[in-house]
This record gives C-alpha cells, sequence and structure tokens, in this order.
C-alpha cells in the first residue's frame, strides 16, 4: 500500500509503499496523534524503516493496495 506523509515545515512529502495494512498504518497514526506515541514509525516493503516526530504531522494519505505489475506491457 502506497503512504505519502506530509510533515510540518518541509518541502516535499515522504511516500513509501508498505507491507503493513491500512488498519495497522491507520492504528499507528491515531496513537502518534493521541500522544501514545512521540513518533510514528512505518516500515517500507525493503525492511527500512521510516520515522517522522508526531508533532510535526501535517497528514497521512493512504492508498489503495497495489498488485505487483510484471512484464514489459504493465503501465
Amino acid at each position: 500500500m502506497e503512504v505519502k506523509i506530509g510533515v510540518q515545515h518541509a518541502p516535499r512529502e515522504i511516500t513509501l509503499e508498505s507491507g503493513q495494512s491500512a488498519e495497522e498504518v491507520e492504528r499507528l497514526v491515531a496513537e502518534a496523534l493521541g500522544g501514545k506515541s512521540q513518533v510514528l514509525t512505518l516500515e517500507d516493503n525493503h525492511g527500512r524503516k521510516v520515522l517522522v516526530p508526531s508533532d510535526r504531522l501535517a497528514y497521512v494519505e493512504l492508498g489503495e493496495p497495489t498488485a505487483r505489475r510484471v512484464g514489459f506491457g504493465a503501465a
């Protein structure tokens, strides 16, 4: 699933492909915004972690799960 994160005072958004479910990402964002966690931590498909301080979150956009495309005709 594609996740876009807007960070306050940053010119670009953070975009990552995550293997986490939409419900799990939504729960983590709610915990960060609710004060249960000081940092929003998400993991991408390659095992890298993205850490964003919860007080700097501007928005989080969840995309639809994407199927992996294979071949030259995949567009």
